[in-house]
């Protein structure tokens, strides 16, 4: 709902025509920026955020006046199926579907043409998208998962530092890709 509300209050700003510098050898014309959407879009989201980082690149996606394909984790199959139950009882499919599966399903999906692709996941398969994208020039957003490793100083409040270790450790039940290590 955040994300929702943050693209109402700012969609408009975001869509607007900016003015930019003219080159001199251009000096009799006018030079601006607009904004326009991408075309048709691939959100790949992971199991262990699958409701979020599946639902806020969807939003600014839309927002954007893209059309999507979403590829929710087969690892979090509860949260893929209800996804999907809603997204096809709500949205038109030739706007935004849903794609359930495992890995035939992600590889038929990368064999395909996207005008961007938005993948959240391992290193790993990171790699494949960005190599799989990279055939057609498809941009790419990579939010890849990896470790943190915590340094503590001498010189550190030992029950404190504790605490925040502690508690980033076992967020989600120490699931974000940036749980430290």
């Amino acid at each position: 709902l955040d994300e929702i509300h943050y693209m109402l209050r700012h969609i408009r700003s975001f869509a607007k025509e900016q003015d930019v510098r003219t080159p001199l050898a251009q000096f009799c014309s006018r030079s601006y920026r607009k904004p326009s959407p991408y075309g048709v879009t691939l959100i790949v989201s992971p199991w262990n955020y699958p409701i979020l980082l599946t639902l806020d690149p969807l939003i600014d996606a839309i927002a954007a006046g893209n059309t999507v394909i979403l590829k929710p984790s087969a690892y979090s199959p509860a949260c893929s199926d209800l996804l999907a139950k809603l997204i096809h009882r709500y949205f038109p499919a030739k706007y935004l579907t849903v794609i359930t599966g495992g890995r035939s399903e992600n590889t038929a999906l990368l064999e395909q043409h996207f005008d961007y692709i938005f993948f959240t996941g391992s290193p790993s398969v990171g790699r494949v998208v960005m190599e799989r994208a990279a055939a057609r020039l498809t941009p790419v957003t990579l939010e890849l998962g990896g470790k943190s490793p915590v340094i503590v100083a001498g010189d550190a409040d030992l029950s404190l530092t504790a605490r925040r270790i502690l508690f980033g450790k076992l967020l989600n039940a120490g699931q974000p890709c940036v749980a430290p290590d």
